[in-house]
């Protein structure tokens, strides 16, 4: 079993079971609420998927009104709530407990607001994120962050972990592109977070919500930013014999004042798998950078060339630029599948670590030799723009004690990240797997400070429980909820 503990149910709410269910389908449509075990263990895991239970009840609403009715009801009666978007959550963000309703917002697909002249789009947070930039583009404009389960996951997580991309270096991670939400409280009640217009004077509440994994509320409606296509882009490919060096090519590349849109890094283990799954023509060597620019033809070439100098002085064993369309695509289409690649070679838990840019060279180094220290093997593929490191550590799950290894493993890379200056997530969020970390980077003050702005908004703490906060430092807040 894992060191990963969850608070046992309650039981006062499993023996209310047919209660609950009862009261949602009353105010819900016949569909809405499911209640059958069988049917509950399709939401019992997100993409952690070592962790799994079953809930009490799933609530699919198609509106903020029926989000809403759900949640008064669930407050009435005492009942933990767990958000989810699409499940895609690799830090068990939507793990269900046993005495909880999922509310999920798959079901919010509802595009309302396309507004090229002001710059913003208004959706149901249920719409993929791939779907925005899809409404977009025969208006010649994209939705910037674009993480790498884009195809599946929703905007509604997004906001939820403040999730980034590969093209985050240059537009920024979702708080900068969210301008306003539809939320709904513990209470049921309905409130609006900023909007198209300016930002508002006082409290940062868009930016408080945003990343805030569930904590304190359900969107159900978003107002994003958007932007005009950039005239053109170009990637280029970059290999080198020396992880490290690689590390050091990323520094410098910031260091200079070029701003690529993206620059992605890949190690030799996942070169590997890349190859051996996608073909995608990769140099045979130590790491490999995807550095992508965009703008007019003579911006794109001004970039590249400096691109090129500062790689040339690392002396590169490829330097590769594409020419056209299909050029573009063959240097991407390893990265793009990169993770997929990696599940064909056994389990994996990938991480989510930030590191300043600076400390990348060293702290490629230093995965390494956690790596021979733990007997596992990683692999590392990560937005390095930005020092977001997602290292894939490889396991066994069929292998007794090889889960907790790699769990070990994992806490040893994210309390390396925090030790160099780094934090403990980019864009995964906290979830379950970093919770008992966030003593590593937040001192009992801090940590008190996020409860009580929890305490604000849910003073029950019903919403997503177990989750971001160390049990022991909860405990007090979640006694005296429950006494009330």
């Amino acid at each position: 079993m894992s060191s990963i503990a969850m608070p046992e149910p309650d039981p006062r709410v499993l023996a209310r079971a047919a209660e609950i269910t009862a009261a949602l389908r009353a105010v819900l449509p016949d569909d809405a609420v499911i209640s059958d075990l069988e049917e509950t263990r399709a939401y019992e895991c997100d993409a952690l998927t070592a962790y799994r239970c079953p809930p009490l009840a799933v609530v699919l609403p198609r509106t903020t009104a029926e989000v809403a009715a759900a949640m008064r009801i669930c407050h009435d009666l005492r009942v933990p709530v767990v958000p989810r978007g699409a499940g895609t959550s690799l830090a068990g963000g939507a793990l269900p407990t046993a005495d909880c309703v999922v509310i999920g917002t798959m079901r919010l697909r509802d595009v309302l607001e396309i507004d090229t002249r002001n710059r913003f789009i208004r959706v149901q947070t249920g719409v993929t994120n791939l779907s925005v930039s899809a409404e977009l583009e025969p208006h010649g404009f994209f939705y910037a962050p674009d993480p790498s389960s884009q195809l599946a996951c929703t905007i509604a997580g997004n906001i939820a972990m403040n999730s980034g991309g590969a093209h985050c270096l240059k537009y920024g991670v979702t708080t900068n592109n969210l301008l306003g939400a539809t939320v709904v409280l513990t209470t049921g009640e309905v409130i609006e977070l900023g909007g198209p217009e300016m930002a508002p004077m006082g409290l940062d509440l868009m930016g408080l919500l945003c990343g805030s994994e569930g904590q304190l509320g359900i969107v159900t409606e978003a107002t994003l930013k958007i932007l005009p296509r950039p005239e053109g882009a170009r990637p280029v490919l970059i290999g080198f014999d020396d992880a490290e060096v690689a590390g050091e090519c990323v520094a410098r590349i910031i260091r200079s004042g070029v701003l690529p849109v993206a620059i992605e890094y890949m190690d030799e283990p996942c070169l590997r798998a890349v190859e051996a799954f996608a073909n995608a023509g990769y140099p045979k060597c130590a790491a490999v950078l995807i550095v992508e620019v965009e703008g007019a033809p003579e911006e794109i070439a001004f970039q590249i060339a400096r691109v090129r100098e500062i790689a040339d002085a690392l002396n590169p064993v490829e330097f590769r630029e594409s020419r056209n369309a299909d050029d573009a695509a063959a240097i991407w289409k390893g990265r793009k599948s990169a993770f997929g690649a990696m599940g064909r070679l056994g389990d994996y838990i990938c991480l989510d670590g930030t590191v300043p840019v600076g400390q990348l060279p060293y702290t490629l180094k230093m995965i390494g030799e956690l790596s021979r220290q733990h007997g596992l093997e990683v692999a590392n593929v990560f937005h390095a723009g930005d020092g977001n490191m997602h290292p894939l550590i490889l396991f066994n799950a069929n292998k007794p004690g090889d889960l907790e290894r790699a769990e070990a493993f994992g806490a040893d890379i994210l309390r390396l990240c925090v030790r160099v200056g780094g934090c403990l997530t980019g864009e995964h969020g906290v979830g379950i797997e970093k919770r008992d970390l966030m003593g590593d980077q937040y001192d009992p003050a801090d940590l008190a400070v996020q409860m009580e702005v929890k305490d604000v908004f849910d003073p029950r703490w019903l919403l997503n429980p177990a989750k971001v906060f160390p049990l022991p430092a909860s405990q007090p807040y979640r006694e005296r909820a429950a006494a009330e």
